[in-house]
């Protein structure tokens, strides 16, 4: 069990461009990021949700993180060349003692499904003593799908 990549999820994007036509509005300020150890093995095929397994354990939790993450802010979904970028502001805990961060899990809070929309793979564990958390972003935004063959 681990987390080795990061990655989209195959079923939410399949749902928003099939006869489900998910609303995924990837420009709202309402998506939310989580945080999860190690202890999880994400399938970026089957995975659908937070609070559906693997998402429904080994979140990290400390002090200054609440089960469920914080939302997102400045997120913006732009495209150009034939590539679509999604981006938003850094994300930060204050204040916090979380332990063994793994990876962050980007979720759609507003849809009832809580539907996966990515997952973050921090390349290491990563911990803070009454400290900040931040994760910052790339520059070239959280991900990119390059739409041209």
């Amino acid at each position: 069990m681990a987390i080795t990549a990061s990655g989209l999820y195959v079923a939410t994007f399949v749902d928003v461009l099939d006869t489900t036509q998910l609303a995924l509005d990837l420009d709202l300020e309402t998506h939310k990021v989580a945080m999860f150890t190690n202890s999880i093995t994400p399938n970026f095929t089957s995975d659908t949700a937070y609070g559906a397994s693997p998402y429904d354990a080994n979140e990290v939790s400390g002090t200054g993180y609440s089960a469920g993450g914080v939302a997102l802010t400045s997120t913006t979904f732009t495209g150009a060349s034939g590539t679509s970028t999604f981006d938003a502001a850094d994300t930060s805990w204050s204040s916090s003692t979380i332990t063994n961060a793994r990876g962050a899990l980007i979720y759609a809070d507003a849809l009832a499904g809580n539907n996966a929309i990515c997952l973050v793979n921090f390349g290491a564990d990563y911990s803070t003593q009454a400290g900040l958390f931040l994760i910052t972003w790339s520059a070239s935004g959280i991900f990119a799908i390059d739409l041209t063959p």
